[in-house]
């Protein structure tokens, strides 16, 4: 396994190898060496998976001892992924001693064809939804001679599956074209490195099932001739830690399915305008909420962003902590009842295995096509309206916690309905168990 430094990526390849070690495996994971202890409450089976410790290259541009993108500021990512790319002698030697059968990546494209004369094959396990790499599938050969154009991306392209409601406004497909021509590595941009991805390996992996996302897999089957492997919703095992006692404590103190709770994950951060916008939105519902949300823009702390007044008129009621939060057990509280989240996939599937109701406020790149699925394909949640500027108002988070948490009203219903239905799928017995068992006899095929 070797996966993108992120967090979001490392533990979902390292939860994918719990599955697949339960069936007879064994797995060397590539960890950057300070990062292991990150990653070890996550490793069910450490007989079986082995973590390999990575010395990470300076950069120039990075801090000193920067290992995943928590250590870094967003535009310093792209000399991440040219310190990974800078690791390929060290990847090789250590293929060439281990002699596995397969290797799992995502973005260190360059794998495949170390991999291959090695007699390895090479599977690109991707971390973002089915439906975002079929919506960004935008021709055939090289990026290098397509053509991205604002128009172009608000509409998905050929074939695409035809009941899909997905669509990107202007501002989402001038930001998705500004962030994919980017620079990703030396002389690559972050699309030519994923299409580079697709094309080279032996097989795609999706964590997720046909009944979900099952027409965008097809596509992108159809697209890249590559065979898919469907892992399944790959539900992590229930934390073995308990909740801290403060957050037992205070959501103890709510009634039950009350809470608005909200999370943006580690890395995004907000402008502090928004930052204001949001948390004036909670207190507009007049609910009780807790906001795990990182320091905006400009601002030295969370309470430094505060409108004026703010903090008075909340007290006893609401909370806004900028620290890391245990979201697992914070969403499966029963006090909880919606969930307002930045469309990360990952806190998609946690939000569709738990009870609470979900108000979708993407920022950034596939979370705006996660959204989309998630509002208007499976209509199992309800996204925030925004400005033509991709702006949102008090009102409008107001609004969607608003029309989610009234289980009376039409929406209310048919998303609540929607996400039961789904989450009762997930959760069926020997459900996931056949996905793996499928995925395992994919893989013995690639073999053949």
């Amino acid at each position: 396994m070797y996966p993108w430094f992120a967090m979001g990526h490392l533990t979902t390849f390292l939860h994918l190898s719990n599955k697949l070690v339960e069936r007879g495996h064994k797995i060397f994971f590539f960890v950057p060496s300070k990062t292991i202890h990150k990653l070890e409450q996550f490793n069910l089976h450490r007989d079986l998976i082995s973590f390999v410790p990575i010395t990470v290259p300076h950069v120039e541009g990075l801090p000193p001892g920067a290992e995943t993108t928590a250590d870094i500021t967003y535009p310093m990512q792209p000399n991440l992924m040219t310190a990974m790319d800078m690791t390929h002698p060290i990847i090789e030697a250590s293929l060439r001693q281990l002699k596995p059968r397969f290797v799992f990546f995502d973005f260190t494209h360059w794998l495949p064809s170390m991999a291959h004369p090695l007699g390895i094959k090479t599977i690109c396990y991707c971390t973002v939804s089915s439906a975002v790499n079929a919506y960004l599938s935008m021709g055939k050969g090289t990026l290098k001679n397509i053509q991205l154009t604002e128009a172009g991306l608000m509409g998905p392209p050929e074939g695409f599956p035809p009941a899909s409601m997905i669509r990107l406004y202007a501002h989402e497909a001038r930001q998705m074209i500004d962030q994919g021509g980017r620079e990703f590595g030396k002389n690559i941009s972050f699309f030519e490195r994923i299409l580079s991805s697709y094309t080279e390996c032996d097989a795609i992996a999706f964590k997720t099932c046909r009944e979900l996302e099952g027409p965008y897999c097809e596509y992108v089957q159809n697209h890249y001739k590559k065979p898919i492997l469907h892992a399944g919703p790959v539900v992590p095992e229930p934390p073995a830690s308990k909740l801290d006692e403060k957050w037992a404590n205070w959501l103890g103190g709510c009634k039950p399915k009350s809470v608005i709770f909200c999370a943006f994950g580690s890395e995004f951060v907000l402008r502090k305008d928004q930052f204001q916008e949001l948390v004036l939105g909670f207190e507009l519902t007049s609910l009780p909420f807790l906001a795990a949300l990182r320091p905006p823009f400009g601002a030295e702390n969370i309470e430094a962003a505060f409108p004026k007044g703010f903090t008075k008129r909340i007290l006893g009621r609401g909370v806004v902590d900028g620290g890391w939060i245990q979201q697992q057990l914070i969403l499966a509280h029963p006090s909880v009842g919606c969930f307002v989240t930045h469309c990360g996939y990952g806190s998609l599937s946690e939000g569709l295995l738990n009870e609470c109701q979900l108000v979708l406020l993407p920022n950034v790149g596939d979370q705006f096509i996660n959204a989309r699925m998630m509002s208007r394909d499976l209509k199992v949640g309800v996204e925030v309206e925004k400005e033509e500027d991709g702006m949102f108002t008090r009102h409008a988070i107001c609004k969607a916690i608003q029309s989610v948490m009234d289980i009376d009203s039409e929406v209310g219903k048919e998303v609540k309905e929607n996400h039961g239905k789904f989450r009762e799928l997930l959760l069926q017995k020997g459900f996931e168990n056949s996905y793996i068992d499928g995925f395992v006899q994919k893989m013995h095929e690639l073999l053949q």
